[in-house]
């Protein structure tokens, strides 16, 4: 394989795996806001069957939200695992080496 034909290779994985990232961390945002208005719905409508759980209802969102956020934290260090280490881009070019010898 050329150098020129390396460079497109390396180039199309980088591109791939920006486009991955970016899939990643729109995904979690998504899921993220979708998980806090359905979070947040629920408990307006918990307190407005029974105001009287409002307490126990408010603890019990929080907790939730609270695990509920962590997700896209998660997330965002696999898209920045894949940014900065690109495992991709090292394999890719040890099996063309391989190929190549």
């Amino acid at each position: 394989m050329t150098d020129p034909q390396l460079a497109a290779v390396i180039g199309s994985l980088y591109s791939y795996t920006a486009i991955a990232v970016g899939i990643i961390i729109a995904g979690a945002a998504l899921g993220s806001a979708l998980g806090w208005g359905l979070i947040c719905s629920k408990y307006i409508e918990g307190v407005a069957r029974q105001p009287e759980m409002l307490p126990t209802l408010r603890i019990q969102m929080f907790i939730t939200a609270g695990l509920m956020e962590s997700f896209p934290f998660i997330a965002l260090a696999f898209a920045m695992y894949f940014t900065f280490v690109d495992p991709f881009a090292a394999n890719a070019l040890a099996a063309i080496k391989h190929l190549v010898h």
